[in-house]
């Protein structure tokens, strides 16, 4: 498996349950897919450094998580068609 980190940012209007159901969600979308997490960073709200749809800030979480290396297509489309997530970036380590 492959070594992966997921910085995303999180829309900073939404409640802390909302904020965590959409983080639970992905952890266990890696779990589901044969992957396991390893950590999540919660950085929490900060500036952006320009508007994202009229949007100043967002709350900012980095995901390390280990997967075999078509899940990645899959983590992408599931996080494009999540509400509540502005931007989301996958590096692999």
């Amino acid at each position: 498996m492959t070594k992966y980190e997921m910085l995303f940012i999180l829309d900073a209007a939404l409640s802390d349950e909302a904020k965590d159901g959409i983080i639970s969600k992905l952890e266990d979308l890696v779990a589901k897919n044969g992957g396991a997490v390893e950590k999540t960073d919660r950085w929490g709200v900060k500036k952006l450094q320009y508007p994202i749809n009229y949007k100043s800030e967002g709350y900012y979480a980095l995901m390390t998580f280990e997967a075999p290396a078509p899940f990645v297509e899959e983590m992408k489309r599931v996080v494009g068609i999540t509400d509540g997530i502005i931007r989301r970036l996958i590096t692999k380590i």
